[in-house]
């Protein structure tokens, strides 16, 4: 969902317009036309919603259940969730080793590709150990580590995901995490479909468990008899994953609470209304929950846009489509700041301009070359992305959330006396006489009250 967009004034959109006509269906896209009467509406629709209370209890439940009966409420749950009853969740090397059978030599190469790019991508990000003195013998630093172990949750579907296992996999393996877990549904032949075991195994992931869904966080944070716990866990997921992983946050370490997908396109008259009509189809693949957003000052391109999507024709949609027209490009990059998109493509004459002035965005496409299906696929930085707003304060998926950093201070005896007078101030302040006597008993201070 979007973010909300509070304090936005309903004169500043000067029209929604609805897809009349469009042959996608109507269960994935529902017609909302903006106008005074329906304009709170829409905007209560775009701020979208808090968890449903009963989803949150049932996830709790889950994994409180998880918790308690390890590896026997697991069997429960799959057989309830995913129909099929498991007598081992591990995936086993045989089947592992037969995998690989599936990976044609396009797709190896596609693998090649997407790991160089995001390799290449997050290397120069990655974080350093360091130290340096402040020159009197007081001396600063980070050890930077990575966590022992990290579970990454890939979603099931109607396909594979191994997009995904790329994406949360590759910055995993760079962070120099030990021990790398791959928790992902079973179909209903209690099987994981080759393609996405041989990703994992391209990438040297052999710990791969068929748990699905809340019980599958449960089991990564708490550990059962088949599953060891880890100590961070990230991947994106449905509502069920999301709550799962803010329910035992604190537990371990979660990457971000990730919710629907979304795209808002930023264009002026210029751009090309079929790579537009493109992209939110393409959005709108995702499936119910999400959003696709033009945000345009050009009445003239809303109409194209709407006659590019007609001529696609029918497709299978999930996501809302909404078409949005503004006064002027700086009341739609106020737009854009104001939902905190997961995803924004920059299609007008100047991106560069339009850039420097967007501060709330997962990922930003520049210029009408740049689809965001490249950043699901291949192009580097993690497809795994801040959602519902959340881009307003955090981060994509990238190598340091699997790396954690320990401080390191040293003192020699001329640095802690310089110290001590402003450390005497503020121990005295607070009344914690036990800290002062702590430094002062180091210098032989003659007063130790």
């Amino acid at each position: 969902m979007f973010h909300p967009l509070r304090g936005l004034k309903l004169s500043q959109l000067a029209m929604f317009y609805p897809l009349r006509g469009l042959k996608l269906s109507q269960s994935a896209m529902k017609v909302i036309e903006y106008n005074a009467s329906a304009g709170g509406k829409l905007l209560k629709r775009l701020e979208g919603a808090a968890f449903p209370p009963e989803k949150v209890a049932a996830v709790r439940r889950i994994v409180e259940e998880v918790r308690k009966r390890g590896d026997a409420a697991l069997r429960d749950f799959t057989r309830k969730f995913d129909g099929v009853s498991l007598k081992s969740f591990a995936v086993s090397a045989a089947q592992i080793r037969e995998s690989r059978k599936s990976l044609t030599p396009d797709l190896r190469a596609a693998f090649r590709r997407a790991e160089k790019n995001i390799t290449d991508f997050y290397r120069p990000t990655q974080a350093r150990s360091w130290r340096r003195g402040r020159g009197d013998g007081l001396e600063w630093g980070e050890k930077v580590t990575p966590v022992e172990s990290a579970g990454l949750y890939v979603p099931g579907g109607r396909a594979p995901l191994v997009s995904t296992v790329l994406m949360t996999a590759v910055p995993t393996r760079l962070a120099g995490v030990p021990r790398i877990v791959i928790a992902t549904p079973p179909g209903r032949d209690g099987t994981v479909d080759p393609r996405l075991l041989a990703a994992a195994d391209y990438l040297g992931i052999t710990e791969i468990y068929k748990v699905g869904g809340a019980q599958a966080i449960a089991a990564l944070a708490f550990g059962t008899r088949s599953i060891p716990k880890v100590d961070m866990i990230a991947g994106p997921g449905n509502i069920y994953v999301t709550l799962a992983k803010k329910e035992v946050f604190g537990r371990v370490g979660i990457d971000s609470l990730a919710g629907p997908s979304e795209v808002a396109i930023l264009a002026d008259a210029r751009a090309n209304p079929l790579y537009i009509a493109a992209d939110l189809l393409a959005q709108a693949e995702h499936g119910p929950g999400g959003a696709a957003l033009l945000i345009t000052a050009s009445k003239r391109l809303i109409a194209a846009v709407k006659t590019a999507l007609e001529k696609i024709g029918s497709r299978p949609a999930g996501g809302e489509i909404f078409l949005a027209r503004v006064r002027s490009l700086g009341e739609g990059i106020e737009l854009v700041n104001r939902i905190g998109p997961e995803h924004l493509e920059i299609m007008i004459g100047k991106p560069e301009a339009a850039l420097a002035k967007i501060r709330n965005a997962g990922a930003i496409f520049i210029g009408e070359l740049s689809p965001v299906a490249a950043g699901d696929y291949i192009s580097g930085p993690s497809h795994v992305l801040p959602t519902g707003g959340a881009a307003r304060f955090s981060s994509p998926l990238s190598v340091n959330d699997f790396l954690k950093k320990s401080s390191l201070i040293r003192y020699s005896r001329r640095a802690l006396k310089k110290d001590l007078p402003a450390l005497e101030s503020l121990a005295e302040l607070e009344g914690l006489e036990h800290h002062l006597l702590s430094a002062r008993v180091r210098l032989n201070t003659k007063n130790l009250k």
